[in-house]
C-alpha cells in the first residue's frame, strides 16, 4: 500500500524553509556585518550592532535544522554534496565562528575595538559569499558517479559560483541596510537608505546577470525554464521579481521604513523558487532526486514526528522574542 504521505517530498519542502528562514532570520545580521566599514566608529557602529544583539545568535539554528536535516533526511545527498563543497563550507563555519567571537569581544576589548571590527566584517563577508559560492557550484552541477562524488578539489570555483557569491554579498548587505531603515533614527537611517539604494540597483543587476545565466547550465534548466506549456507558469517568476523590484525602489525613494525589508526578503523569497524550478525534483542537480536521496520511510516520518514538535517551538521562542525588541534601537550598549 503506498503511503499517503510523500515525506520526500515534504522533507524537501521543510529543508527549504528552514533555508529560507535563515536567510530571513541571518541575512540581515551578516549584512550589517559587511556594511559596518561604511559607517563611522563610535555611536553609528554601535546602534547597527544594538539593532541585532538581543537575536543574532539564535539566527543559525536554521542554519543546523537546514544541514542536520539534509544529512539526516537525505543522506545520499549529503554524501555526495559534502565532498564536492568542502572547501566553502568549511569557509563558512570559520568565518560563522569568527564573527561571532569579534562581537562579543567588540565591547568588553574597547581597546582593541577596530581590530575586532574588521574581524567581524572579515567574517560577516567570507560567510556570505562562502554561502553564496556553495549555492553557486551546486546549481551549476556536481560530478556524479554510482553513489559518490567523481569531482575534484577546485571543481566549485568557477565564474558562475563567483557570480552568485558576490550576487549573495550585494543581497545581504541590503537585507542589513533595510533592516537598519527599519530599526534606526537621525544619521544612521539617513545613511542605510542611501546605501540601500544603491544596493537594490546592484541586487537588481546580479538578479538578472544570474538568472539570465543559469537555464544555460544545463538542458534540463532551459526546458525547465522555456519549454511549453511550463512557460506560461515559469514566467511568472521574473514578472513577479520585477514588480517586486519596482515597488523596492519606489519605497526607498519616498523613504517608507518597513516596506524596503519585506520587498527585499521577497526578492530572496523569488530567487528560492526560480531555484526550485531549477531543480525540483533533483537535490543534487541531474544527478539525484529527492527520492532516490531519502532515508528510509520510517526514519522519515520518525523524524517528522520531532520536527513537527521542534520547528513551532523554534518560530515561537523567535517571534516572542522578535517582539520584546521590536522598535527602534536605543543607544545603550549590548551588555
Amino acid at each position: 500500500m503506498a503511503p499517503l504521505l510523500d515525506l520526500p517530498t515534504l522533507w524537501a519542502f521543510i529543508i527549504a524553509f528552514a533555508v529560507f528562514a535563515y536567510v530571513v532570520m541571518d541575512g540581515f545580521d551578516l549584512g550589517i556585518g559587511i556594511l559596518f566599514p561604511f559607517f563611522s566608529p563610535g555611536p553609528e557602529r554601535d546602534s547597527a550592532m544594538n539593532s541585532v544583539a538581543p537575536v543574532w545568535d539564535g539566527n543559525e539554528t536554521w542554519l543546523v535544522l537546514g544541514g542536520g536535516g539534509l544529512m539526516a533526511a537525505f543522506p545520499l545527498a549529503y554524501a555526495i554534496i559534502l565532498p564536492a563543497l568542502y572547501a566553502p563550507i568549511i569557509a563558512m563555519v570559520l568565518a560563522l565562528i569568527f564573527r561571532g567571537v569579534a562581537f562579543e569581544f567588540r565591547w568588553r576589548d574597547p581597546g582593541h575595538r577596530r581590530y575586532w571590527d574588521f574581524a567581524f566584517t572579515t567574517g560577516s563577508v567570507v560567510a556570505t559569499l562562502a554561502q553564496g559560492i556553495t549555492l553557486g557550484a551546486l546549481l551549476q552541477g556536481i560530478a556524479v558517479e554510482g553513489r559518490s562524488y567523481a569531482g575534484g578539489w577546485w571543481d566549485w570555483l568557477t565564474p558562475f559560483s563567483l557570480l552568485v557569491g558576490f550576487s549573495l554579498v550585494i543581497g545581504y548587505a541590503l537585507l542589513g541596510a533595510t533592516w537598519l531603515v527599519m530599526k534606526t533614527e537621525g544619521a544612521v537611517q539617513g545613511h542605510s537608505f542611501r546605501l540601500a539604494g544603491k544596493l537594490a540597483v546592484g541586487l537588481i543587476v546580479c538578479i538578472g546577470l544570474v538568472s539570465a545565466a543559469t537555464p544555460f547550465l544545463s538542458g534540463a534548466y532551459y526546458e525547465r525554464w522555456f519549454a511549453w506549456p511550463q512557460v506560461l507558469f515559469t514566467a511568472q517568476v521574473p514578472l513577479l521579481v520585477g514588480l517586486c523590484s519596482g515597488a523596492l525602489l519606489v519605497s526607498l525613494v519616498r523613504r517608507w521604513e518597513y516596506w524596503p525589508f519585506l520587498l527585499t526578503l521577497g526578492l530572496f523569497a523569488l530567487g528560492l523558487l526560480g531555484l526550485g524550478v531549477s531543480m525540483f525534483p533533483h537535490v543534487v542537480p541531474n544527478a539525484v532526486t529527492i527520492h532516490e536521496a531519502a532515508a528510509p520511510h520510517a526514519s522519515l516520518q520518525f523524524m517528522l514526528v520531532g520536527a513537527s514538535v521542534l520547528i513551532p517551538i523554534i518560530l515561537a521562542y523567535t517571534g516572542y522574542a522578535y517582539w520584546v525588541f521590536r522598535g527602534k534601537t536605543g543607544h545603550e550598549g549590548y551588555h
